[in-house]
């Protein structure tokens, strides 16, 4: 049996729910897939904005980074919807490096023809709508909902946020004229089965969805190309706490 080992980042700084992402992304492992959960030393304790984003970015760079180092890791997921710094963690490694969102929107459109997606803040839903322009999955997407329930409250406070977003679900269910509900955030990862038999409809969340795709393939034998803009960083000075990067020497495996 082949060994894949799978590490999944939590862009954000928040222990508990990198572990309980990293209990979902288990729950879906295949038999002789290895999965490793980590987060950043430092940044935000929740992503909800452009600003935490780029905070957040620097942090996912960072872990790749690391696991470039340990050596034997086959492929990433960068577990927060936003994909927060996916390009250029992909420009660090030859291991796929997949986004919850983009996984996630890959897979709702195999099993239904639209799609909306549900998120927890309304404001990050502009992040979505451009994840979906960048992707090219607007014309699937009828609309992005959201619960209005703070990041944290996923784990504050399970139950009401639960109620909230079912809710949300069935609406979009009832008005939208979708087949499939697309969960907006890596903290949604252990509500997927629930929620989809309140819903009645498939419900693609994006921990599941990129652990797949990553899986498939490392079993293909696909890497990340080094043509092109994915290339390895050209080594150069950085300058004050970015200085360790400096003159950086990749491939690191």
């Amino acid at each position: 049996m082949t060994i894949v080992h799978i590490r999944v980042i939590n862009p954000n700084t928040t222990a508990s729910m990198t572990a309980a992402i990293h209990h979902a992304a288990q729950q879906q492992a295949s038999a002789g897939t290895t999965v490793s959960a980590s987060q950043p030393d430092a940044g935000p304790v929740s992503i909800e904005s452009h600003f935490d984003e780029v905070v957040s970015a620097v942090g996912v760079a960072e872990e790749v980074l690391k696991g470039e180092r340990e050596g034997g890791i086959d492929a990433y997921v960068v577990a927060c919807f936003g994909d927060p710094g996916l390009l250029a963690a992909r420009e660090l490694t030859r291991a796929p490096v997949i986004g919850i969102a983009e996984a996630a929107f890959h897979l709702a459109t195999l099993v239904s023809t639209r799609f909306s997606i549900v998120t927890t803040l309304g404001r990050t839903g502009i992040i979505a709508e451009h994840l979906l322009q960048q992707y090219g999955f607007s014309h699937h997407c009828r609309r992005i909902r959201a619960a209005e329930i703070p990041v944290l409250d996923l784990e504050l406070h399970p139950e009401a946020a639960f109620t909230r977003i079912v809710e949300e679900c069935c609406r979009a269910r009832d008005e939208d004229g979708i087949g499939a509900i697309v969960l907006g955030c890596g903290g949604m990862a252990n509500l997927t089965r629930e929620i989809s038999r309140e819903v009645g409809l498939p419900v693609v969340e994006g921990v599941s969805a990129a652990l797949k795709l990553a899986e498939s393939l490392v079993s293909l034998g696909l890497y990340t190309s080094k043509h092109g803009d994915l290339a390895y960083p050209r080594p150069k000075a950085f300058t004050g706490k970015f200085s360790e990067l400096s003159d950086l020497a990749l491939p690191l495996r």
